[in-house]
């Protein structure tokens, strides 16, 4: 195997190739555009969840907002919180969630009456005093935006290797308990479908 003879210096570049290096200004550009995106729809779905009243937008919006979300943590290099993000609430809790949308009806009329006393202005002020709080913290200065080196850290506790070895040995009976209550909440759920089923039909002679 031929090297190149000490002392020589390496080939010039062609005149019209550009060089390979990474640009770290141009990549925080684009991780903060991602940023600004995924923010706007994740806001834009969280206010779809409240304020639309047709239940199945609600959870589409409640789709995106998870989505979004999870991009943010993939620009993030946090890839094992984004794929459980996706799969976990993306996936499982809000199919759920449009299964009891479905079970109970769309178009059910739903009692706008107030059981807490004043707890429309109880809500307002909460939200208020967070939005005026996050405001006051960002104009102070207190956060930077920091970009990715691009490299993940070495964290031995926190490879996906690692937990699911402590998923399925440390805690491996409150996994399979966390399975049978999902199983026992599946089967009341049809269980009570056919139930509902069966009692809406007339009964034969």
């Amino acid at each position: 195997m031929k090297g190149r003879p000490c002392g020589r210096p390496p080939p010039a570049q062609p005149p019209g190739r550009r060089s390979p290096i990474r640009r770290p200004g141009i990549l925080s550009m684009v991780e903060l555009v991602i940023f600004v995106l995924m923010g706007a729809g994740t806001l834009a779905g969280a206010v779809t969840v409240v304020l639309a009243r047709n239940p199945v937008r609600s959870a589409l919006g409640l789709l995106g907002a998870l989505v979004s979300l999870a991009v943010i943590y993939v620009v993030n290099l946090a890839h094992l919180v984004a794929a459980v993000q996706v799969v976990v609430y993306a996936g499982a809790v809000l199919t759920l969630f449009l299964f009891v949308i479905m079970f109970i009806g769309v178009d059910r009329s739903e009692d706008t009456s107030e059981t807490i006393p004043l707890q429309r202005k109880l809500v307002a002020g909460f939200a208020t005093v967070v939005v005026l709080g996050a405001a006051a913290l960002v104009s102070r200065g207190r956060f930077t935006w920091t970009p990715a080196s691009g490299e993940a850290a070495e964290i031995p506790n926190g490879t996906v290797q690692a937990l699911g070895g402590e998923l399925f040995t440390t805690w491996v009976l409150g996994v399979e308990v966390t399975a049978l209550l999902l199983t026992i909440a599946a089967v009341g759920a049809i269980a009570l479908a056919f139930h509902r089923r069966s009692a809406a039909s007339p009964t034969e002679d």
